[in-house]
């Protein structure tokens, strides 16, 4: 799976729930640019983080975690 699968399920998730990056954020207790960062997939969350997002998104943490995300990184 390519990069671009975390950034348009996060950015799918966000958009379904009618919020901005920084209402994203500012709700899971991050920067907007950490945040976006993760959206993009130019940064991994930490595991709060992203049990923070995805609390806010009511998505699955582990999500952020597995193994067709950590290919991203290679």
């Amino acid at each position: 799976m390519r990069k671009t699968a975390k950034k348009d399920f996060l950015k799918s998730a966000r958009k379904s729930k009618g919020f901005t990056q920084k209402q994203i954020a500012d709700m899971a207790g991050i920067s907007r640019t950490t945040y976006t960062n993760i959206e993009l997939g130019t940064a991994r969350p930490s595991v709060k983080s992203a049990m923070s997002i995805a609390k806010v998104l009511e998505i699955d943490w582990t999500d952020f975690f597995e193994k067709k995300f950590e290919q991203d990184a290679l």
